[in-house]
């Protein structure tokens, strides 16, 4: 039988139980609250980002439905009328407020909100606490931290959305970095032998369902770039006319350029040399990778250059021995929040964080997979259609929470997250 997620005892660091993880990733979700003014929490500025308040809200209803309600004797829910507000889409559990009118909801306030986390945390750690249970609810919880963790980088990218929207592009938190520019190297490309090899989670430490069965697969002999795609390389594709060319383009991809009238990435300014930015408003760096990207233009930009987006199993396999270390998301008030230039000097760079890397694989099952029963079921399985994979998180992405075999899948027209990409070559 599959499950939603997979967990051993070997998944947890010894130095830190899962009460303490617990209190460390919830406490993550409101530093990242830290910088905000109460208006923040409230406004949807698209159908596909939800407000601050939600995701806050959200990530306490899934352990209130799938860990206190069915484990937690005696337990009392906070309001009732949570379980439709705060219901993202598991039609197993009942109906939901539609997603677009999220921003609607200036009640419950953030402070009652706030008390409703509360109330879920008090309960948690009493059921942690309790031995003959906390075994039990071991996996549940597991895999509710890893879905707030989702949620933090949604947070994130939500908020860059929303800020992006006033005409003031006020920061959500001002850059300490010093913007020291270093010249890029050419980009190298490293050669990988074809033939058969093993993609997907053994499920000896957690991995959500669609990382699994781990199973062959075959490829041919392919080379990776060692690096990002930068500022300055995309920016060449602008200036040639890439976005006035539909001979580069997907079918797809040119009625959604001429459609929205895409002339370059999201949050690039007209005169291509600054891009919005969580510290608001910055010149563009010219090394640092390229970033908001639709699967569109990234492949649209692999066929300008002649290249191509690799395939999620070519990538994985080029990962599977390299170190997870990368811009990504750890401390909220000293990360970058943005992306970085390629440094350091392995084979391939950038593999972990920066930007979620596009891949030209669609989102679909592996071979044996199998949803779980019931609403847990819903989690992944229902979206293997018309997505498309991305592997190696980005530098929101919290650095306990990505791994080489993680699926990250998104429609093709989907720009918001910080998505870029890496080109790969036949041999």
């Amino acid at each position: 039988m599959a499950s939603i997620g997979n967990t051993t005892a070997a998944y947890r660091a010894p130095a830190e139980s899962l009460a303490d993880r617990y209190s460390r990733i919830r406490s993550t979700s409101l530093a990242i609250c830290e910088p905000l003014e109460i208006e923040d929490y409230v406004v949807q500025s698209m159908p596909d980002a939800s407000p601050v308040k939600w995701h806050l809200a959200h990530t306490s209803w899934f352990f209130e439905q799938f860990v206190l309600k069915p484990h937690a004797r005696g337990y009392t829910p906070f309001d009732e009328r949570f379980d439709y507000l705060f219901n993202s889409y598991y039609q197993a559990l009942g109906p939901m407020h539609q997603r677009p009118r999220r921003g609607l909801l200036t009640r419950p306030t953030v402070n009652e909100v706030v008390s409703y986390r509360k109330h879920i945390d008090d309960h948690l750690q009493q059921l942690l606490a309790s031995e003959d249970t906390a075994d039990r609810v071991g996996e549940l919880v597991t895999l509710g931290l890893n879905h707030e963790q989702q949620h933090q980088e949604l947070m994130l990218t939500d908020l860059k959305h929303l800020l992006s929207s006033n005409p003031l592009l006020p920061a959500y938190r001002p850059t300490t970095a010093n913007q020291v520019w270093q010249p890029v190297e050419p980009t190298r490309f490293v050669s990988f032998d074809g033939g058969i090899g093993e993609i997907g989670a053994s499920g000896k430490h957690f991995c959500f369902d669609n990382e699994m069965p781990r199973h062959r697969t075959l490829v041919e002999g392919y080379a990776l770039a060692d690096r990002l795609v930068t500022n300055a390389e995309y920016l060449e594709f602008v200036r040639d006319g890439g976005y006035r060319r539909a001979d580069f383009w997907l079918s797809d991809g040119w009625s959604t350029v001429t459609s929205e009238q895409w002339t370059r990435p999201l949050y690039w300014s007209e005169s291509l040399d600054a891009e919005f930015t969580l510290a608001g408003l910055q010149p563009i760096d010219p090394a640092a990778a390229v970033c908001h990207l639709s699967y569109f233009e990234a492949d649209a930009y692999a066929r300008w250059i002649g290249a191509r987006l690799p395939t999620e199993a070519e990538w994985e396999l080029a990962a599977a021995r390299s170190h997870i270390d990368g811009n990504l998301l750890r401390d909220v008030a000293t990360s970058s929040l943005h992306p970085r230039p390629a440094s350091g000097g392995e084979k391939l760079r950038q593999l972990f964080g920066d930007v979620w890397e596009w891949t030209a694989s669609p989102y679909v099952a592996y071979p044996g997979y199998r949803p779980a029963p019931g609403a847990l079921g819903e989690y992944n399985g229902k979206f293997m259609c018309s997505q498309l994979v991305l592997r190696g998180g980005s530098c929101v992405t919290p650095a306990d929470h990505v791994r080489e075999t993680y699926r990250n899948f998104f429609y093709p027209q989907a720009r918001w997250q910080f998505m870029g990409l890496r080109l790969a070559r036949d041999l």
